[in-house]
């Protein structure tokens, strides 16, 4: 994929579920053509029967909506969730279903969050169809016109015709994707790039953040929920912030749904705060967002810059080039590091010794799985 940068753009950002949702069944409702939805988690429950119904009605009316779930993350999704979606005449694909082939290519899996519809609006960001999402998890999202549309529009299309999708075999839905749509470019717009990463060796993610936090002059503020960093960024973290950037982490506090990576991430704590990194963590609730700060560049998608995202992973981010999408999310960060705890680097220097052993014992188990082959 090319990954260009487009002008004329209009980009909403959409934090919290309280937003993002309705904004995204409004366009759903309001499709002529089509509806694309790509998404790593989709298990049943409140939130998957709400965008099941949601779909079903846009294909009542004559849309052709076209669902590619990842064959790990919508293990959760029951029979008859995928009944009533054939039965409607959506076309259903998994992406790399688990089998009985390589482990590593067992633990390839879409991560990318990705909704379009009729080629004029697009969605992304972190969520999934999981009731997590509704009010236990802290999310945001991005409503996107304009021409970097279809660029998402493409990195659906190219998925769906992957070798490794599959159709579901029951599925009587039709399965040719139809006509692109023409995008619409906004003389107002901002300018706006869709990154795009595929395991190790495909990281225009990873290399573009790289290249952000070498060039920060003022600020560099990062959110992931899955904090545990390559050994470049670390570097590249520490060394903006001994040269005076404003170098902020907000993470996720007690309340992770994955305890482990929280301690394998922690070990790295001491030797940011010693450099001058300051670490928020998140107490309300358990932050599943990704996104970045650098100056007047943003990014934000399903990226969580952490070794297994970037080791093996497909995933996606929007970027943007704008004062005043940077002032929107510089004032979303002030918000959340306002309901966070700050991380004292005195207080954490004298932690005891369970923490640190618990600090070693997955940090040691996160080094194992991340040279996998």
């Amino acid at each position: 994929m090319q990954h260009v940068w487009r002008e004329g753009n209009r980009i909403t950002l959409l934090p919290e579920a309280s937003r993002f949702l309705p904004a995204m069944f409004e366009a759903v409702s309001q499709a002529q053509h089509y509806v694309l939805v790509e998404l790593y988690l989709m298990e049943s429950g409140e939130l998957a029967s709400q965008v099941i119904d949601a779909l079903i009605e846009a294909a009542e009316r004559d849309v052709r909506v076209f669902l590619l779930l990842d064959g790990y993350g919508s293990i959760g999704l029951e029979h008859y969730d995928r009944a009533r979606l054939q039965r409607a005449g959506i076309a259903l694909r998994l992406f790399n279903p688990i089998g009985f082939h390589s482990l590593a290519r067992n633990l390839s899996r879409d991560h990318r969050k990705i909704v379009v519809v009729d080629g004029k609006i697009a969605f992304t960001g972190g969520f999934g169809a999981v009731d997590e999402f509704l009010d236990a998890w802290y999310e945001i999202a991005l409503r996107i016109e304009g021409p970097v549309v279809a660029d998402w529009e493409g990195l659906f299309r190219r998925l769906w015709r992957s070798r490794l999708t599959q159709q579901v075999l029951d599925s009587q839905a039709q399965e040719a994707l139809p006509q692109q749509q023409a995008v619409v470019h906004f003389a107002d717009g901002v300018s706006g790039r869709v990154v795009s990463g595929r395991g190790y060796r495909y990281q225009a993610i990873r290399h573009s953040l790289y290249a952000r936090v070498s060039r920060a002059n003022k600020r560099l503020w990062l959110c992931t929920p899955y904090f545990v960093p390559t050994f470049t960024l670390r570097r590249r973290l520490i060394r903006a912030a001994r040269r005076g950037v404003d170098v902020r982490l907000l993470l996720p506090g007690s309340k992770h749904d994955h305890p482990g990576v929280r301690y394998a991430g922690q070990r790295f704590y001491q030797v940011m705060l010693k450099a001058g990194v300051r670490i928020f963590e998140f107490q309300p609730t358990f932050i599943h967002a990704k996104f970045v700060l650098a100056d007047n560049w943003v990014s934000i998608g399903s990226c969580n810059f952490d070794h297994w995202n970037l080791h093996w992973n497909l995933e996606a981010n929007q970027e943007i080039e704008s004062q005043i999408c940077a002032d929107e999310v510089r004032g979303l960060f002030e918000r959340n590091f306002a309901s966070s705890q700050e991380v004292d680097a005195a207080i954490w220097a004298a932690r005891p010794w369970r923490q640190r052993a618990r600090e070693w014992l997955y940090g040691v188990m996160d080094a194992i799985v991340t040279r996998l082959k």
